[in-house]
């Protein structure tokens, strides 16, 4: 994907992110940029967000299955739909947990994140053992 379009910046910076490049997906980040995760989770930063998530999982990455673009005046929006795949703190594997991250986009850089998943609900779904 071309990274000077919408969603092939998009594209790039999840990329970046998944691969915990966080400096340099950081700088497709708009100064004061809101990262808004699950929960109503903001975060002020991607090594912030990074740390949060420790602990949920080993390591987390997507298929990202479809973008979704729209323009409104000056701020361009862009969807990614797709399914996250990763391992948990066990070491066994998962995939399959739907997401949507939505992307306001202006001046080419990311201004906002808003990502909504179904990992939760898988989390609470997992078999426990009983001590």
């Amino acid at each position: 994907m071309d990274p000077t379009r919408p969603a092939g910046l998009v594209d790039h910076y999840l990329q970046l992110c998944e691969d915990r490049q966080l400096e340099a997906a950081g700088r497709l980040l708009a100064p004061g940029a809101r990262l808004v995760f699950p929960g109503g989770r903001r975060f002020g930063s991607l090594a912030e967000m990074a740390a949060a998530s420790t602990g949920t999982y080993r390591w987390v990455r997507k298929h990202r299955d479809r973008y979704l673009v729209g323009a409104d005046g000056d701020d361009t929006t862009v969807t990614s739909l797709g399914r996250l795949y990763g391992q948990w703190p066990d070491g066994s594997t998962f995939d399959g947990i739907r997401y949507a991250d939505v992307f306001l986009l202006r001046d080419g850089l990311i201004v906002e994140q808003h990502v909504f998943n179904d990992l939760a609900m898988a989390v609470a779904d997992r078999p426990t053992a009983i001590t």
